[in-house]
């Protein structure tokens, strides 16, 4: 007799999870929804005990200590969450890999606000054409900061989070604020 595996609660989250990140930044700006309103699937979707990572957010600690990674940082971590991004100068702390090894750029996670804030365009892969949409909560300058840092392949991906819904913004993807 056959049986099929069942996964228990916690799988499935993880896996939902993991799938909304990937189809995120493989449709960058486009919104998924997360099984819950946190960073928490994020980090049990995303670390394990080989990441280093750098965390603001001092409610998330203990989660991303007993994934087993090592906490560190800004400078060098794998992934970095910030609840709140209050300076851009952190930006340039944030690992972009190198031409040779461009995978070695950080995935940065940062609470917003979609929907409401200033008007950025995206293009780029994954991208039809453009895609407008509002994110608020972010400093001024963020964006050309960040292009300012970004010479592709280097670079680092973004994921920003708005309670439940998440857009994934890649390396590769070009933002201009209208």
């Amino acid at each position: 007799m056959l049986t099929t595996p069942v996964q228990s609660p916690e799988e499935a989250a993880g896996n939902a999870t993991f799938d909304a990140l990937l189809w995120a930044l493989s449709r960058p700006g486009m919104a998924r929804t997360l099984p819950e309103p946190s960073d928490s699937p994020i980090i049990d979707a995303l670390i394990d005990r080989e990441c280093k990572v750098h965390c603001n957010d001092p409610l998330l600690v203990p989660q991303i200590l007993r994934s087993g990674a090592n906490q560190i940082d800004i400078v060098g971590a794998d992934h970095v969450f910030l609840a709140v991004l209050d300076d851009i100068a952190a930006l340039d702390d944030v690992a972009k890999g190198s031409d040779l090894y461009p995978d070695d750029g950080a995935t940065v996670v940062l609470q917003v606000t979609l929907d409401r804030g200033p008007r950025v365009q995206l293009s780029g892969p994954g991208v039809d054409g453009t895609l407008a949409l509002r994110i608020g909560g972010l400093p001024a300058g963020f964006w050309q900061r960040r292009a300012a840092l970004s010479r592709y392949p280097m670079g680092f991906d973004l994921f920003l989070r708005d309670g439940a819904q998440v857009v994934g913004i890649p390396r590769s993807t070009k933002v201009e604020v209208l």
